[in-house]
């Protein structure tokens, strides 16, 4: 991909916020062909950026995910010192900052004192609507939620979540974007916190910690129910699909045997109950008899290498994504 496939778009984007979600966006876009500008209000933070990219880099190629030599990969990532600088002559900016509604907002009220007519700002927040920071500017119907899985140079997955002002074409325009990038497109319809993916998760763990507070499995062996039971099947079909095939009369022959066992199972939780704080210390203790706090960074790039043979396996069995 050598251009934004939209009129008048620039083939430069820019990252605002460089720490591990920035960084893998640059490595999506990078690879893609498009030149990337980093900036971050942290400058130790942008400065960083580039080591890890170049790192990410030569994982996807010992992988043989990219065919470019990283080198030249790299070669379209600048760092940028102001904001000013980032965005100047682009027309998409990925905002990665961090999780918090204040932060968002002051940087939108930025943006819009400094944007072109044309720029288009979609957020990597995990699950703050846009509506929550976005609204009022006049930036407003270029602004929408653009979410991803970290990293996001290996798990394609991204939802995309118009808030009330978001213009249609705004939408059309990142769905545009997305796709030419390799990313796989989930819209979302309607602003919900958490949007899709993690209001999924959300159920999931909610269910976990419960097993462990009540005293019903340990920590590793809920994640061996997930990593060798569930996610076997999730890793190349979702939910509905594997019930649909998980009766002999398909998805309403499930519903049937088994919605009523579901239905029984969600009415014994109290939703509302939070991890306190000696349940959190409990699951804290159990994972660190797995894995000592000192090695989170080299299990992080353990997950990683994985994910990578995972996502070369893929592509050789399933080329259309």
């Amino acid at each position: 991909m050598k251009d934004i496939q939209q009129p008048g778009a620039s083939n430069t984007v820019a990252i605002v916020g460089a720490g591990l979600v920035g960084a893998g966006w640059a490595v999506v876009y990078a690879r893609a062909g498009l030149k990337v500008k980093v900036f971050d209000a942290n400058p130790e933070i942008t400065r960083k950026s580039i080591p890890l990219i170049e790192g990410q880099l030569a994982g996807l190629h010992r992988h043989g995910l990219i065919e470019e030599d990283p080198a030249t990969i790299l070669s379209r990532i600048t760092t940028a010192s102001t904001l000013a600088e980032a965005v100047e002559g682009v027309t998409y900016v990925q905002e990665s900052v961090l999780e918090r509604v204040d932060v968002k907002r002051q940087l939108m009220i930025d943006l819009d004192a400094i944007a072109s007519p044309d720029l288009i700002v979609g957020s990597s927040t995990s699950g703050i609507p846009g509506s929550a920071f976005a609204l009022g500017l006049s930036l407003s119907p270029r602004i929408l939620i653009v979410h991803p899985v970290n990293p996001p140079y290996l798990v394609p997955v991204v939802e995309l979540v118009p808030s009330p002002e978001t213009s249609a074409a705004t939408v059309e325009f990142a769905e545009t974007l997305m796709k030419a990038v390799g990313q796989t497109v989930v819209h979302v319809r309607k602003e919900v916190e958490g949007f899709v993916l993690n209001r999924l998760q959300a159920v999931l763990l909610r269910e976990a910690w419960a097993l462990v507070d009540e005293g019903v499995a340990s920590c590793e062996d809920i994640d061996k129910t997930v990593r060798d039971g569930l996610g076997w099947r999730w890793s190349f079909m979702g939910p509905f699909e594997t019930i649909d095939l998980n009766a002999p009369g398909g998805v309403a022959d499930y519903a049937v045997r088994l919605g009523p066992l579901y239905q029984r199972i969600a009415a014994s939780r109290q939703h509302e109950q939070p991890w306190d704080e000696t349940l959190i210390k409990q699951v804290e203790t159990q994972r660190r008899e797995h894995l000592e706090h000192g090695d989170l960074e080299s299990r992080r790039a353990w997950r990683d290498e994985r994910l990578m043979a995972f996502a070369a396996a893929r592509r050789s069995t399933h080329p259309e994504g």
